[in-house]
């Protein structure tokens, strides 16, 4: 039988984490992937970072980038462009809020959220403002792991050792029930940073609407939105959003920006845009923002090997075309709060569950201390890794996240499954998660009661 999990001992892959098995996943198909020794998992996090939106094995797209392939894979965009660049760039502006206008391809989400910030920094140099370089962004936040994108996030633990190479952004901490759910804390930290940096050095404003990995299924309350707005117009800095996970379909609407009382300027995105079969993200502006560059130097020539490459794009267009077709944005919207419902009941009762949270297909549970159904549970615990573990042991897959250190959450669970997922597949995810947290919470109380706590 082949081997089912490999040690980092006896790879030669550099793992995330050094020590820790790693299941060895050899196929898929629709929302179910097997290893290498034939066991099966339901992905209840569209390919574990929640980028296979429509699944495994999807012949259409297997298809259309065949097709592409024998055609032509690359062309540098530099001095050429290409029809399924041309087109993809159009689909994407004709879902986008009203005002988007112009889209700038990259190679990952990564790629599209630093673009974004240098997207901002070139409309404000443009328009005569080269003292505008401040991003301010919320501090429990995950972006990417490049430099730029790591300095856009508060947490300290996910800094390391790289601290030397970010750039100083400024940071605000979230509106949670834990710490601020009206908004208004927040908007008060925000008039601190505008006023510490200098509002006229700001550039933009830099967050997700819907946040993912670092607090999964959460968006501040709407007054943080109305006021954001209001500053925005007074001060001139860019809105920027990251919806590298939340953009194109996950929560229930082609982007997030469409159900919020505020309109971006940018817009990243990336995951569901190839689906998991290209690397594939995108950068959409207003024609405010593409007017400034075209009044002033003209160019914005700033970019990657692969981007916009035909390849990926027309991975792209058969996402889109599928989306289209089949309408899974609606099915998202359509099935996403009865999901989130669902999910609630069957965690009812848990002692170390306090909030479930659920926009579309993302969704998000909170996990707290069972003595006081409040504070964090222990850091020494890793409940997240448990969560993750014990997952694996009902044949299911989900990502948690365990950012105690940083203070702003505790560990948090997020499943995301892809569009396609039916409701008996949906109702399995409920049931194997129900089952999950059980376990965990019987070890989690026991650790507890044998001194691993406070």
């Amino acid at each position: 039988m082949a081997q089912a999990f490999v040690e980092s001992e006896r790879s030669r892959v550099l793992p995330l984490e050094l020590g820790r098995p790693m299941p060895v996943v050899s196929r898929g198909e629709g929302v179910w992937v097997e290893d290498a020794a034939g066991r099966r998992y339901l992905d209840a996090m569209s390919g574990g970072s929640m980028a296979s939106t429509l699944g495994h094995g999807r012949r259409d797209i297997i298809a259309a980038a065949r097709a592409q392939a024998e055609r032509l894979p690359f062309v540098h965009n530099e001095r050429l462009t290409n029809p399924a660049q041309e087109r993809l760039a159009r689909e994407l502006v004709s879902v986008a809020p009203e005002g988007f206008t112009r889209v700038k391809f990259t190679v990952s989400g990564a790629d599209a959220n630093e673009m974004a910030v240098q997207l901002a920094r070139a409309y404000h140099v443009e328009r005569g403002e080269p003292q505008r370089w401040q991003v301010i962004s919320p501090a429990q936040a995950y972006h990417g792991p490049t430099m730029e994108t790591l300095a856009l996030t508060g947490r300290a633990g996910l800094h390391g050792p790289f601290g030397p190479y970010l750039p100083r952004h400024l940071h605000i901490p979230p509106s949670t029930w834990r710490f601020d759910p009206t908004g208004e804390a927040a908007l008060r930290a925000l008039d601190r940073a505008l006023e510490e940096a200098g509002p006229e050095n700001v550039s933009a404003f830099f967050c997700e609407p819907v946040s993912a990995a670092a607090l999964p299924a959460y968006s501040p309350p709407a007054r943080f939105w109305e006021g954001l707005a209001e500053r925005r117009e007074r001060y001139g800095f860019l809105v920027c959003f990251d919806e590298v996970v939340t953009g194109i379909g996950r929560v229930g609407t082609w982007l997030a920006a469409h159900q919020l009382p505020i309109r971006p300027d940018i817009v990243a995105v990336g995951k569901a845009l190839g689906a998991g079969y290209a690397p594939l993200g995108a950068v959409l502006c207003t024609q405010e923002v593409y007017d400034a560059i075209d009044r002033g130097s003209r160019e914005f020539d700033l970019g990657h090997t692969w981007d916009g490459a035909p390849l990926s794009c027309a991975v792209g267009l058969a996402v889109l075309d599928l989306l289209v077709s089949r309408g899974l944005v609606e099915r998202v919207r359509e099935r996403g709060p009865g999901l989130r419902d669902e999910l609630e009941r069957a965690l009812e009762g848990s002692e170390i569950v306090r909030e479930v949270r659920g926009r579309g297909f993302l969704l998000g549970v909170e996990l707290v201390d069972p003595r006081d159904g409040e504070s964090f549970l222990p850091v020494e615990l890793d409940a997240a890794a448990m969560v993750d573990d014990t997952a694996l042991e009902h044949g299911l897959l989900v990502t948690s996240t365990h950012p105690q250190a940083d203070g702003y959450a505790g560990d948090q669970v997020l499943l995301a499954p892809a569009y396609v997922a039916t409701d008996e597949e949906l109702g399995q995810m409920v049931e194997r998660f129900r089952d999950t947290i059980a376990d965990v919470e019987r070890n989690v109380k026991a650790a507890l009661a044998g001194g691993g706590g406070r």
